[in-house]
Order: C-alpha cells, then structure tokens, then sequence
C-alpha cells in the first residue's frame, strides 16, 4: 500500500508476480507565499483535497486488499498518510499485518508498485563490526 497526498497504489503480490493492483491520483495543491486570508483559505482548500485522496486511498485499499489473503503489508509514502488510510474500519484485519520496511517512495504510479514490490521482498543485511571480549575496538 503505497499513499502520498497526491498518488495512492495497492497491489497483492504472489511472490514476485503483481496479480491485482489499482493506481490513482487526485490533485492536491502545493503551498502558496500569499499571506493572511488568502493563505488560510488555501490551506483549507490543501486540506480538504488531502481528505479526499485519501478517502480515495482508503476505498482502493479496500477494493485490492481487505479482500485478499494477505501475509503481510508492506507501506510506503507518507506515513500519516498511511495511518489515515488505515484507520478505516474496513481495513482493520490488515493494519495488523503491517511488516516493515516502510518504503520512500516518490510518487505511486503503476511501475513504482511494482518496484516496491521488489524492495519489500528484498533481504536487508546489516553490517556491524565485531566486538573482543573487552568491549569495543579503539582503532
């Protein structure tokens, strides 16, 4: 599941396959320079445009992915974004299966998807350095 303010993706995955996905986008004005009323009144506008793609998130999401047997979520964008996605009712059984990574990703269009895809099943190796007995390397 994949949420920006102005862009919103889902898909299911069968290992490495995209088997159901749906994209979309709804405008969201950007910020403006004006001051007093006029930047109050687009800051509402900005708000009530962020509402409505995310209840356009929120209904995508529903039609992929609460019907599909899932064994994990993954999530990217923006993650108020995607808490306010999640939040809906309707979504409850899978918010729980949330895994990370939590994916950066630009804007979601369809081969963003499925990039992201691939960047949730891949394996993450960390590097530490080894430690003696007596703590810590001072090198």
């Amino acid at each position: 599941l994949l949420v920006r303010r102005g862009g919103y993706g889902a898909g299911v995955f069968v290992g490495p396959k995209l088997v159901d996905s749906k994209v979309g986008s709804r405008h969201v004005q950007g910020t403006t320079k004006a001051g007093g009323w006029s930047q109050q009144r687009f800051a509402r506008r900005r708000d009530n445009q962020a509402r409505e793609a995310f209840a356009a998130a929120t209904e995508v999401a529903v039609r992929i992915l609460a019907g599909a047997r899932l064994d994990a979520l993954v999530c990217g964008g923006d993650r108020r974004a995607i808490e306010t996605v999640l939040e809906d009712p309707r979504l409850k059984g899978i918010a729980k299966l949330v895994r990370p990574p939590f994916l950066g990703v630009a804007d979601p269009k369809q081969k963003v998807l499925e990039a992201a895809g691939v960047d949730a099943r891949a394996i993450r190796i960390e590097l530490t350095e080894p430690q003696d007995e007596d703590g810590p390397s001072q090198s």
